[in-house]
């Protein structure tokens, strides 16, 4: 006994995995005919019958899960929760940090502006499409197989746009690069796979940070490498990004599908499942509501704060970072109390905390008490309700059907980037002068409100049918 209890007292040492001090996978282990106990047994080792002969011994998990190698070596156990956000960091990234160099490209392929802004707005519609094809692939095929194809993609893609010699070469890659999408979505499906819904929604919270902080500061690093090196700069970036990518990906995501269908013809027909669940549109449609009002802030925002307000240039940039900076405190906050809250008060919380924010703006609007500070505070307490809310509504709609997870993941996220794209174009057509400000904030209030909407709905459906933990 003297061996046992020794190997006991070697291994019983949290590293952070499982539940409370980190102790998961019970193996019991009879210690029969021997009538001896451990000279201190912790609780969770102490005997559960009045026969003193046999306890529960829970091991260490590093004895139960494959060790991760530090040679470069294939992953297979799952990623640490900072890969994944690296990996949505370069996802975002990706679309905007190349912006400032957009008139550069134009003037060095002696190209129209408008033609070199597809760059953009190709990318965003090729990621739309992607998401819903990528999501059954990974379902079927596995995470870690479709997220390597996709970074190769972009990896090859990104040197060719650093090298391309035309315009068309350019644009025909860029919108190769849109493959990096697979980064983000398949992240959501992978924290899914490896957890509980609340946890999950725990650790897209701190994932969403990333997804906050990546689109600040990414167009001043693409604008300082433009001034330094020159706009091709940022394309090498890109590829160097993804390279590391490859390299992390390759060394720590190990494959977290475990229920993948035998074949694809199967898995399709499970998708019609998720097409008639209600839950999955209404905590989609809650994600959508919150998405939606922020496109129409970005877009609507500059034009309120030049010609209604008279902010320059500087402070138009800081102003629409209001509603980011907001998110980001949202996610740090969903990262800090969902698993402990749960995913329906979090988005339940976020819905009125936009809502309300919205609606106390626009009241003082209209009792001519209104300031450029009360429309950009209505954005950030827009920002914050998103950030509570879309990990909560990501996590759920994922947990639908757990086995069609990046299925979820790829289709919320198409009808997110559908409808951004739909709302983008809308400021633009319908505002003036005399109507931006109490215009912006009216469609901003009833994107809130259709959000607020489905998480009630979400509410009524949880109390009838409780999601499955």
């Amino acid at each position: 006994m003297k061996s046992a209890d020794n190997f006991f007292d070697k291994h019983r040492l949290s590293t952070g995995h499982g539940g409370k001090g980190g102790i998961s996978n019970t193996v019991g282990v009879a210690l029969e005919n021997t009538g001896a106990r451990h000279p201190h047994p912790p609780v969770h080792a102490r005997p559960k019958h009045k026969d003193k002969s046999e306890c529960i011994i829970r091991l260490h998990p590093a004895l139960i899960y494959p060790q991760r190698s530090t040679k470069f070596s294939a992953a297979t156990s799952p990623p640490r929760l900072s890969t994944l956000v690296f990996l949505t960091a370069v996802s975002v990234l990706s679309l905007n940090m190349f912006l400032p160099s957009l008139p550069h490209i134009a003037s060095e392929f002696d190209a129209d502006y408008a033609l070199v802004t597809l760059s953009v707005s190709g990318y965003l519609a090729i990621t739309a499409v992607l998401q819903v094809v990528l999501g059954p692939l990974s379902d079927r095929y596995g995470r870690r197989p479709v997220l390597l194809v996709s970074i190769v993609i972009y990896l090859f893609a990104s040197i060719v746009c650093a090298l391309a010699p035309n315009i068309w070469v350019f644009l025909t890659f860029r919108i190769f690069q849109g493959a990096i999408i697979s980064g983000s979505a398949i992240a959501s499906a992978v924290i899914r796979d490896t957890t509980e819904p609340s946890e999950a929604a725990s650790k897209m919270g701190y994932v969403g940070m990333a997804m906050a902080v990546a689109p600040m500061l990414a167009p001043m690093l693409g604008g300082a490498l433009d001034e330094v090196l020159g706009w091709r700069a940022n394309f090498w970036f890109y590829a160097v990004a993804g390279a590391g990518l490859l390299w992390l990906i390759w060394a720590d995501l190990g494959e977290t599908n475990t229920s993948a269908a035998s074949t694809f013809s199967a898995q399709m027909r499970n998708y019609p499942e998720l097409l008639r669940s209600r839950r999955f549109w209404a905590y989609s449609m809650c994600m959508a509501g919150g998405i939606g009002a922020f496109y129409i802030f970005v877009s609507g925002a500059p034009f309120v704060a030049s010609r209604v307000f008279g902010m320059s240039s500087a402070m138009l940039g800081l102003g629409i970072g209001t509603i980011t900076s907001g998110f980001f405190m949202g996610s740090f906050l969903s990262g800090r109390y969902s698993a402990r809250m749960g995913l329906l008060w979090m988005i339940m919380a976020g819905r009125v905390v936009a809502f309300v924010g919205l609606l106390v703006g626009l009241i003082l609007y209209a009792v001519d008490l209104f300031h450029p500070l009360v429309f950009f505070a209505a954005a950030i307490c827009t920002g914050i309700g998103n950030g509570l809310t879309t990990p909560s509504a990501r996590a759920g709609a994922l947990s639908v059907r757990p086995q069609l997870a990046d299925s979820a993941s790829g289709l919320s996220g198409a009808l997110t980037v559908g409808m951004g794209a739909v709302l983008t174009a809308l400021p633009g057509a319908l505002l003036t002068e005399e109507n931006s400000v109490w215009l912006v904030m009216v469609m901003m209030l009833l994107m809130a409100a259709a959000g607020l909407a489905s998480a009630w709905y979400v509410r009524i459906l949880d109390l009838r049918d409780p999601l499955p933990r």
